[in-house]
Formats: structure tokens, sequence, C-alpha cells
């Protein structure tokens, strides 16, 4: 596309993704790697939290959490979900929607070694989004984390990582007068070439 330069220019859309990821890591204060996760229940109905991007790989984008939360039920009942990275500073965003499947092995055991010693326990004591009576409870279970775990702790069973394979991903940038730039690739399925457009603001 005759159009495509500059900061959308390119024809690897995760290479893109990384490079603008990059860029963020320079101008965003905090969390440059934020990004607002959805997925929808059983019933279809839609829920969004914030997690950290924490790989992109060269065809998907991958994240970890507790198997046992809301988040990871609803994804995997689904199988699908989709997620926006905006950086103010730079006023750009990602938008992209794809295919779940887990990552339960070594890349996950390495991610989680790579963990601060807090967070790694943190992992063993958090039941995550289940009912909390109250702060108290939480610490001593973490407490007890501790005292059963040491301070090597290994990857608990509950938690790993999930993959996101994207059939869409849109590339947004801030354009003067509100008409912004936006380039979307699209394929049929995650072994299907790109089709890129760039849609109205």
């Amino acid at each position: 596309m005759a159009d495509r330069t500059g900061i959308f220019a390119g024809d690897d859309p995760f290479a893109l993704a990384r490079d603008w990821v990059a860029e963020a890591t320079d101008a965003e204060i905090n969390d440059p790697n934020a990004m607002a996760l959805s997925t929808v229940d059983a019933d279809g109905m839609p829920n969004a939290r914030v997690v950290l991007l924490k790989d992109i790989e060269d065809g998907a984008f991958v994240f970890y959490t507790n198997y046992t939360s809301a988040k990871a039920s609803e994804l995997d009942q689904s199988g699908k979900a989709a997620f926006v990275i905006h950086w103010k500073s730079l006023r750009r965003q990602i938008r992209a929607r794809g295919i779940i499947t887990r990552e339960d092995g070594e890349q996950a055991d390495a991610y989680y070694a790579s963990r601060s010693l807090k967070s790694r326990q943190g992992a063993w004591a958090s039941d995550q989004s289940a009912p909390l009576e109250n702060r108290e409870t939480l610490e001593r279970a973490l407490a007890h984390a501790v005292e059963t775990h040491g301070d090597d702790p290994a990857r608990p069973p509950f938690w790993g990582g999930y993959r996101m394979t994207p059939l869409e991903i849109e590339f947004w940038g801030d354009g003067a007068a509100r008409l912004h730039n936006r380039f979307q690739w699209r394929r049929t399925g995650v072994d299907a070439p790109w089709e890129i457009r760039r849609l109205n603001p």
C-alpha cells in the first residue's frame, strides 16, 4: 500500500509491533507493555482488564496469569480474545483479535523464574479472582507459601501463559483534525496471508 510509510511501514506486523513497544519503552513512565485484554464469559458477557504483554513472537503475543482466574476461565472456554495497547505519550495504539492457546511448558517456566522472588511467592499465595475475606487472610497465605516453597519456588501448576495468534491487528496513529491513520492487517486463518487495508478514522 503506497501510503503506508513512516511508523506504519514494513511487511511484518509482529516486527512493527515490537518496534512500537520499543519506542514506548523510552516514552512511557510506567508499564509500556500494559494492554487491556477483553474476553467473554459463557453467557457472552464481556470482560476487560489490564495485563502485561511479555513477549511478541514471530507469530503471536504472549502474556501470563493464574489459570484459576476469571480471565483464564473465559480464555479457555472461548479460545478467543482481543486486546488494545494505547500509548498516550506517542498518540498510538495497537488492537488485535485472535485465537488463544496456553503456554504451559519450558517458556512459562523460564518466564516465571525470571520474576522477582516476591512475585513468584505471591503467585502461590493468591487464588486469583476468588472472594477474599480480608487482607490478613492473603498475608497468611503468603507467609504459608514462603514457608512451604522457600526462596526458589517452582512455577505453580495453576500459573502460566497464554499465546494469542491474531487474525486481525490494527495500528492506529493520531492525525491532525482527528483524521487518524488506521491500518488493519487481516487474515482468514492463522496460516493465511495478511491483507492490509487503510480504514477511515
